[in-house]
């Protein structure tokens, strides 16, 4: 007897494909860096902190203010227990003189800096646990190692403005460019579910810095063109798109902490080139 296969034939027991879930919409961290200023007119610290609290994308928006301590003076300190106070969470940078990079330090300097620096944050914030976020992206083991003797947690970054000061220059020609092709290059480990969810979303952080005049004057464009490059590579943010608590905050960042022994994550723009 002939046997005709029939092409629509299936068999009903064999499991269906297995489907990939959708990845947990994401959520905008922002941070900022080398602050606060101690500017005593058109402070650019305190025009972020204003714009963060009242701007067209979204009231009432909380960051992480990784501070560098090393100089001190009443406006800075004034500006601290703003933030603070403003539900904003402060974080370490650095508490030398200048700019210093933590792996150039000898151990004692380092461990004097992280001392000083964490009980100045400590004594505003009341918190135990601190962020700490390297200069120059710059670690390795050995910092990172003095970093948790202090109760210090690591946090770099996804997204990064070009927006420091590097040689008296502090803008961006290209600032929607810039965040495009860095969040399209996070995209493919945000489908692929290599970043954590938390609370229901996926924490992207993003790097400002919040001594530079340039930033301050153009921040609520920043918020806009983070919105409109999350909107074109079809990554939908949470209802809030930006952090506005505290404690969902700090939780966040510290899903993304780089612990001792994990692989070194891949930094933006030229970085990764620089350190490896």
């Amino acid at each position: 007897m002939l046997l005709v296969c029939n092409p629509g034939w299936a068999d009903d027991t064999a499991p269906a494909p297995a489907l990939t879930p959708a990845p947990a919409p994401i959520r905008f961290l922002l941070t900022f860096d080398d602050g606060p200023s101690s500017a005593q007119h058109d402070n650019p610290t305190v025009r972020i902190l204003d714009a963060l609290a009242t701007n067209p994308v979204q009231g009432g928006i909380k960051a992480i203010f990784f501070t560098q301590v090393g100089s001190m003076d009443e406006v800075k300190r004034l500006l601290l227990q703003r933030e603070q106070g403003e539900g904003h969470l402060l974080a370490f940078h650095t508490a030398t003189p200048g700019h210093s990079n933590h792996r150039y330090l000898d151990p004692e300097e380092l461990d004097l800096s992280l001392q000083q620096g964490g009980a100045v944050l400590r004594a505003i914030s009341g918190a135990t646990l601190l962020l700490v976020r390297p200069p120059f992206w710059s670690y390795d083991a050995r910092t990172q190692a003095a970093y948790h003797a202090h109760e210090m947690q690591m946090l770099l970054t996804d997204l990064s403005a070009n927006d420091g000061k590097i040689h008296g220059v502090n803008w961006s020609w290209r600032k929607r460019q810039n965040m495009l092709t860095q969040l399209t290059a996070l995209r493919v480990r945000w489908l692929a579910g290599a970043l954590p969810a938390v609370d229901g979303s996926t924490p992207v952080v993003v790097t400002f810095h919040d001594i530079n005049t340039y930033t301050a004057r153009h921040i609520n464009e920043y918020l806009a063109i983070l919105q409109e490059v999350a909107l074109e590579l079809q990554m939908p943010t949470t209802s809030a798109p930006f952090y506005d608590e505290r404690d969902a905050m700090l939780r966040a960042a510290l899903a993304r902490t780089v612990q001792e022994g994990n692989p070194r994550p891949p930094l933006p723009g030229l970085w990764n080139w620089i350190w490896n």
